[in-house]
Formats: C-alpha cells, sequence, structure tokens
C-alpha cells in the first residue's frame, strides 16, 4: 500500500489511549494538530480520555468515528491483537511504536497486514510525520520544520538530532517516516523510494540508517530500479562497531563484512548517495546539495 500524506483531517484512532503512553503521547499529537477523533481501551469505565472518545475495539471505533489511520501504544506483548483489531477495523494506515516485539509475532503481523492491504509502520518506531500538519507517534516538535526534505531513519534519537540541526539551519522536511530498528518490521526503506519520487513536495531525500542487515544496501538499489531523480543523502550510525555485536537495535548486528559501515557506504555510493560520516557535515552537505 502506497504511504498517504497524513494532515489535520486524517481522522486518529488510538489504541491503548487510557495508558499512561497513549493518554500523554494522545495529547501530545492533538497538540500538534494531529486529528484524533478515537481511542480504544479494554476498561470499560473509560469512557473518554480528554474529550476523545473510547470504544471497546478498533472495529467499533472506526464504525464510530470514519478513522483510517491509527497508532497503537501498547505493550510488546499486546501488540499483535491490537494489530489483528486494527486490520480488522479496515484501518488503512498502522503505527507501532512499541518496542520489544517478539520476532515471531512481527513475521505474523507482517503477513497480515500485507495481505490485507494495510501499511504498517513498525514496530519499534518514532512514527511519522508531515511537518506542519500532523505526526502519528513520537516525533519531537523541536524537530519538526515544514521543507523539502523527505526523511527515512532507523535510529530515533540520532534522527530527532538530525532533524532539529537541520531545522535550526532552515531545511525543513516533507515527511518524515521512521521505519524503526527492528529485523522484521512493516516498512522498510526501499518501500518508500516509489513514494518519495513521486511526492511533489519532497526535493530531496535523506536517511538515517545503521549497521546490521541489509536495508540501506536494498535501498540502494531500489534508487537505482526507480531511477531516483532527486538529490539522496545519508547518515550511518556504528562506525566503530565491533563485528558480532548488537548495538541498541534488534537489527543492528555486523556478520564480518556484512551489514558493515564500509559494506553499506558502499552500496549507497553506487548508488549516487553521498554519504557523511558526521552530523556536522551532514547539514552543511545537504544545505549545498538540495
Amino acid at each position: 500500500m502506497k504511504l498517504p500524506r497524513i494532515d489535520g483531517n486524517t481522522k486518529v484512532i488510538v489504541l491503548g489511549i487510557s495508558g499512561r503512553a497513549g493518554r500523554q503521547h494522545s495529547r501530545i499529537m492533538r497538540d500538534y494538530g494531529s486529528n484524533i477523533v478515537g481511542g480504544v481501551s479494554p476498561r470499560a469505565d473509560v469512557k473518554d480520555v480528554d474529550g476523545v472518545p473510547v470504544f471497546a475495539d478498533a472495529v467499533s471505533a472506526v464504525r464510530a468515528t470514519g478513522a483510517t489511520a491509527c497508532v497503537a501504544l501498547v505493550g510488546a506483548m499486546q501488540l499483535l491483537d491490537a494489530i489483528k483489531d486494527a486490520v480488522a477495523a479496515g484501518i488503512q494506515l498502522l503505527v507501532t511504536p512499541t518496542e520489544g516485539m517478539p520476532v515471531h509475532d512481527a513475521v505474523a503481523a507482517l503477513e497480515l497486514t500485507r495481505a490485507a492491504g494495510v501499511l504498517w509502520i513498525g514496530a519499534s518506531t518514532p512514527g511519522m510525520a508531515v511537518p506542519g500538519e500532523a505526526k502519528l507517534g513520537f516525533l519531537p516538535h523541536d524537530s519538526l520544520l515544514p521543507g523539502p526534505l523527505g526523511l527515512m531513519s532507523k535510529s530515533g534519537t540520532l534522527s530527532y538530532e538530525a532533524g532539529y540541526r537541520l531545522a535550526q539551519a532552515g531545511i525543513g522536511q516533507s515527511v518524515w517516516v521512521g521505519v524503526g530498528g527492528d529485523p522484521v518490521k512493516g516498512t522498510r526503506y526501499a518501500d518508500l523510494v516509489p513514494f518519495y519520487q513521486e511526492d511533489a513536495h519532497t526535493e530531496g531525500l535523506l536517511i538515517i540508517g545503521e549497521i546490521g542487515g541489509h536495508e540501506e544496501e536494498e535501498f540502494a538499489q531500489a534508487l537505482i530500479a526507480r531511477k531516483f531523480d532527486k538529490p539522496v543523502f545519508a547518515l550511518i550510525a556504528g562506525r566503530s562497531a565491533p563485528a558480532g555485536v548488537t548495538m541498541g537495535h534488534a537489527g543492528a548486528l555486523v556478520h564480518g563484512s556484512h551489514g558493515s559501515f564500509e559494506s553499506k557506504r558502499a552500496a549507497l555510493n553506487a548508488a549516487g548517495v553521498t554519504v557523511f560520516a558526521s552530523l556536522g557535515e551532514l547539514v552543511a552537505g545537504v544545505k549545498a546539495g538540495l
């Protein structure tokens, strides 16, 4: 399924809205401009959260509100059931920030969402945003600025810093998607290349990657296959990480040369991507290259 450009009219429900994270981040998303029209909670005594109506399941919430997007703020062990609920409700865009989703659950969720044509962003994602319009997830307001740069990231905190520094330099984002750092997940860099190629608001593309796996190499091949004609930039974290050691994310694991910084840089360079070694170089290079 193609990534939709969310805005203040996109109707969103929050699964787990009565929990601490659900209450807090629903409020923050609403403050930013996201149209949170309903929530889901297993608690029969909760009828609303900050004026947002609460339902027993996603099917009821979608039927009552017409929501097309969903943010699931539930525990890792409850996430697969929440995804099943969202898919059954006919949700088109699903964002799941939860970390620690079991791999076998993620495999089942991936099969389920793909079969249903649901665009799943997660797990372990900071979310997505169209700056100045709406956001789904945890992306900090200070790092968001409307602009021409598409941004995709695995790491949350590194991308926040990159977004903030770029924003301070006057370079904002068209659409920011945190794909997450898990080895099995709903959306990968390569999946979004067609969207950014066709998006009229995007004039260049930045990925904040990391060592481990082969997602950046897949991305490079997708750029070549699509004949991507916009400037592309990359920052790859974990340059000095030792082989065989997981660095933060479950997917950030290097075995020999597979998934290494050098292998990723070589693949990206071959696709015409400018790879930077530091945030300082990144900001200056993106400003000059856009």
